[in-house]
Parts: structure tokens; C-alpha cells; sequence
């Protein structure tokens, strides 16, 4: 099956202003009716997302019913808490920085996974830095990930993570989202607010959230944007250059590290057009086209889409009960 129109990235042109209003529509109705809550929390990271789902909360709501909240931790970037404090005096919305490290430091975070990463690289100590980066999905192979660490100097080593390093090192991160929604929840509850969830449709579609973490939401306004068109959004809703210019990336690790890197197959540009294609019907060799690459390349990439699937289906899955006679 074809796409309606040639694949490139007019498929995923829209009306923004018009959508940002049906969306400001359902965020009013959605309070309501459904969850009873007289606002809005959202986590401000300053990051592409959670900015344009701060200022559709304010559109719909006006800034005096929406509360930002901005959570670094030790290894967040400045420019990004900077690039949230901004955006929230732009808004005009009240708001709080609180430091989540110490409760980390508590939790035992950084310590759980600088043990995984001695495991690997025993020489890791205090100064050098750490990210994760995937491989494999689109090189006729399965996804599989590396550890990347560089000295203070600068000299950097990767080696394929082991199973079990790689695992712990995941789930001490995840302690991060995990504190974050904790605060979100906190306020949420103090207000008698909503919280509001700032997964994009590829993040939604992929997986890429941790459960618990920022996968708990009450409404997710821009679960059906794909990430091109959260940057459109973006513009039309007039926020600050640095932010609708910002690069996606996952402000987890120490070392500088793309969303594409951690986890998607490809720069989101592409992976947006690739799931958008995958979702109409799309054949591999169109898509191919479309991205400069052969057909086997594309259905490589459509197969890798489809194993984040299965894998995400736990993290949307809700807890299992027994079922009644």
C-alpha cells in the first residue's frame, strides 16, 4: 500500500493553532468530567515536550491554574533547568526547582550504578562520566547495548554491556523518573491538581518512558503528536527560540547523549516518518526511498519498531487481577 501522498515530511503538516485548541478543549472537558481537579502539574525539564505541554496547560487553563516543577539532579544539564526556568517566566505560571539528589544519594541511585559500571570498567571512579548507547535492531541483529565512559582527560572506552550490569544500571536510573513523579503527585495532591504526562507519539508508541515513572500521568496531551510536530507546535505557540530549538536528548547520563543514541533506530525526523509510515500501511521500499536507504534497510527498521512494540506492551500494561468466577 502507498502512501496518499509522496512520503516525505508533508505527511506530517497540520493545522497547529487549530489542534492546540481542540487539545485545550479536551484538557478542560477531561478535568471536568473525568478526573474532578481544578488544574494542572506539569514536570518542567526543559525540553521540547514537556514546554509545549506546559503552555497548551496555559492556554486552556491560564497560567494561574497550572504549577510547573523543575526536579534536577546531579547529572542534569544546567543549560536545560535554565531553559525550564525560563520557559515558566515566559508562561507566567508559579513554579519550584527542588534538587532531587539527596534523595537519590539516599535511594542509593548513583551508588547502585557506578557498581554496575565497575564491573565493567573497573577503573571508573569520581570524575568520569557515563551513557548508554544502543546498537544492533537495524544491522541484522538484535537490539543489544554499550557502555561508554570517559576518563577525566577525556579518553573514552565502550565495551557491550553484560545482561546484568545493564539491567542494574536501568533501574538505578529509572530512580530519577521514579523521584520526579513522586513530586509531581505531591503537588498534585496538595493543589488537588492533575498531573499532566509529556510522552510525544513516538516516546508513547516505543516505549520509551519508565513505568511508574514519567508513564504515570493523569492526561497526556501529546501522546498523538509525533515529535516533528511537537516542534511545530512549538513555534506556533510562540515559545523561546532555545527551547523550539532544543535537541532531544535524554539528560539521564553524564556523557551528552541523543534520544537516537539511547534508544530510537534513527534520528526522530526519520523515525517519525518511519512510524508514520508503518501506521498507513506504508511498503519498506517507499519508506526506503524516502530515508536513502534500500528496502532491507527500511523493513529492518519497521521490524525494530515492532519489537519496541512487544516490549512496551508491559510498560502500558495496567497491574493484573484475578479474574472473578
Amino acid at each position: 500500500m502507498s502512501s496518499p501522498l509522496p512520503l516525505g515530511p508533508q505527511v506530517l503538516q497540520y493545522d497547529e493553532l487549530a489542534e492546540a485548541d481542540r487539545i485545550g478543549r479536551w484538557m478542560v472537558d477531561t478535568l471536568a468530567r473525568r478526573l474532578h481537579r481544578r488544574g494542572l502539574v506539569v514536570a518542567i525539564s526543559g525540553g521540547i515536550d514537556s514546554s509545549v505541554c506546559a503552555a497548551l496547560a496555559v492556554r486552556a487553563l491560564g497560567p494561574n491554574k497550572v504549577f510547573g516543577l523543575l526536579l534536577p539532579e546531579r547529572d542534569s544539564s544546567d543549560f536545560s533547568t535554565r531553559r525550564g526556568q525560563v520557559l515558566a517566566e515566559h508562561l507566567g505560571i508559579a513554579h519550584e526547582l527542588f534538587d532531587i539528589a539527596p534523595a537519590l544519594e539516599g535511594l542509593g541511585c548513583y551508588r547502585q550504578r557506578d557498581a554496575a559500571i565497575r564491573r565493567v570498567f573497573p577503573a571508573y571512579s569520581e570524575g568520569w562520566r557515563n551513557k548508554i548507547v544502543i546498537a544492533g535492531g537495524t544491522q541484522r541483529g538484535i537490539n543489544y547495548f554499550k557502555l561508554v565512559v570517559a576518563e577525566p582527560g577525556g579518553t573514552q572506552h565502550e565495551e557491550r554491556l553484560p545482561l546484568k550490569e545493564y539491567l542494574q544500571i536501568v533501574a538505578a536510573t529509572n530512580f530519577k523518573q521514579r523521584v520526579r513523579k513522586t513530586m509531581d503527585y505531591f503537588h498534585a495532591d496538595r493543589l488537588n491538581y492533575a498531573v499532566v504526562g509529556t510522552p510525544n507519539r513516538l516516546e508513547y508508541d516505543q516505549g520509551f518512558f519508565v513505568k511508574v515513572g514519567d508513564g504515570a500521568a493523569d492526561l497526556k496531551p501529546i501522546a498523538h503528536l509525533y515529535k516533528t510536530q511537537v516542534y511545530a507546535m512549538a513555534r506556533a505557540l510562540g515559545l523561546p527560540a532555545d527551547i523550539c530549538n532544543a535537541t532531544p536528548t535524554t539528560d539521564t547520563y553524564t556523557l551528552p547523549q541523543g534520544q537516537d543514541e539511547f534508544y530510537f533506530a534513527l534520528p526522530y525526523a526519520q523515525m517519525d516518518l518511519a512510524l508514520w509510515a508503518l501506521n498507513h500501511g506504508v511498503g519498506a521500499a517507499e519508506l526506503g526511498a524516502a530515508l536513502g536507504m534500500d528496502a532491507t534497510a527500511a523493513q529492518r527498521v519497521y521490524d525494530d519498531i515492532a519489537a519496541k512494540r512487544r516490549a512496551a506492551a508491559y510498560l502500558h500494561a495496567g497491574a493484573e487481577t484475578v479474574p472473578e468466577y
